[in-house]
């Protein structure tokens, strides 16, 4: 009995890691605080550095207006 009690909890276990595999986890993945704050430095980066385009641009055309 303990022969095959064991031998179906081995197939049980295989048969639940494969069907694990299988479904993907709708989980979010894990983004460190490391990684957090440089992506903030980014996106800091990237609309201070639309700000100054838009300034430009901006003044480029009232002196052209003028």
């Amino acid at each position: 009995m303990n022969r095959k009690k064991k031998i179906n909890e081995t197939l049980k276990k295989r048969m639940k890691k494969a069907n694990a595999k299988l479904n993907k986890s709708n989980k979010p993945r894990y983004i460190s605080k490391a990684e957090r704050a440089k992506l903030d430095d980014e996106a800091a980066q990237v609309t201070e550095t639309a700000d100054v385009i838009s300034d430009t641009t901006v003044d480029s055309d009232t002196e052209s207006a003028l």
